[in-house]
């Protein structure tokens, strides 16, 4: 009997198709987009996702439009900062997104400093929740799990 093991990774175990990213148009069916300046915040961001079945990516805010095409994601999650405009500039490119979707993806939250809706928020805007920050599990893992239903 040989001493080699079998190391298995969530999402990339082959030799029984369990647990395999989705391929052809539902790829992008688990990819969320977490966008803001604090890496911090996105690392914890990331790993409340990543409990929902979620494959997160996170980067600056001045990078996020070109992964924003790149991925097209289902979710993204958006760390308004202290002034809830970090992201502003990103606000356009979701709504065009969405509006060639047949779903109107990507879904997206807000992590704001303020409770209920912050200023800027208007109608037309593609911000789906508002989650006040501190973000904890309990807070911001049931909005994920009610906007996009587990990837399994």
């Amino acid at each position: 009997m040989s001493n080699s093991r079998i190391i298995s990774f969530p999402g990339l175990d082959s030799r029984y198709g369990a647990d395999r990213p989705p391929v052809g148009r539902d790829a992008n069916a688990a990819a969320v987009l977490i966008v803001g300046r604090s890496q911090i915040n996105r690392v914890v961001v990331g790993k409340i996702v990543e409990r929902s079945g979620l494959r997160p990516q996170s980067v600056a805010p001045e990078d996020a439009a070109g992964k924003l095409a790149e991925m097209e994601p289902r979710l993204v999650i958006l760390d308004g900062g202290a002034d809830n405009r970090d992201c502003e500039a990103l606000m356009v490119r979701l709504v065009d997104q969405r509006r060639v979707s047949d779903k109107s993806y990507p879904r997206v939250i807000l992590l704001s400093n303020r409770t209920g809706t912050p200023t800027g928020i208007t109608l037309g805007s593609p911000v789906d929740a508002v989650v006040a920050k501190p973000i904890t599990p309990e807070s911001l893992q049931p909005v994920v799990d009610r906007l996009l239903p587990r990837a399994s």
